[in-house]
């Protein structure tokens, strides 16, 4: 697969999530709000079960095998949500996955720059810190 594609894809993901957040944002009204983040990890964990015992090649079994902090993606995914399923109605889609967006950036900035959980060296250089800027400017002004 070209490499453009990735990008295509990353790119729908950042389209699906924004539409994810709203939805759950909707069902959190009538469910409430830990109730919404949780019907969204069962049911996505249904989905992820069935794909990994039709198509999978891991191994799931080394999981109690691995450090310990490799385990904690699934923390960050539950307060992700939950933090678009109480931020959306009170702020908007737009302004909360912009905001999620930047912290990834910045994040991703002090990962590679720090070299941070496995992560390969990339400096954080000023056109990279000046980009950062310019997006939380932009977001001030779009908000």
């Amino acid at each position: 697969m070209k490499k453009s594609m990735y990008y295509v894809i990353a790119l729908a993901a950042g389209m699906a999530l924004s539409i994810e957040g709203a939805i759950y944002s909707e069902l959190g009204k009538v469910i409430g709000k830990f109730e919404s983040s949780f019907y969204n990890f069962f049911v996505g964990s249904i989905i992820l079960f069935m794909i990994v015992l039709f198509f999978g090649k891991g191994q799931m079994n080394q999981v109690l095998k691995v450090p310990k902090w490799y385990l904690l993606g699934g923390l960050f995914c539950v307060i992700y949500l939950t933090v678009l399923v109480y931020a959306i109605p009170k702020v908007g889609v737009g302004i909360s996955m912009i905001s999620a967006v930047i912290g990834q950036i910045v994040a991703s900035m002090m990962l590679e720059h720090f070299e941070w959980l496995g992560s390969p060296k990339k400096r954080m250089t000023r056109n990279r810190t000046i980009a950062v800027s310019c997006m939380m400017v932009a977001l001030y002004f779009i908000y």
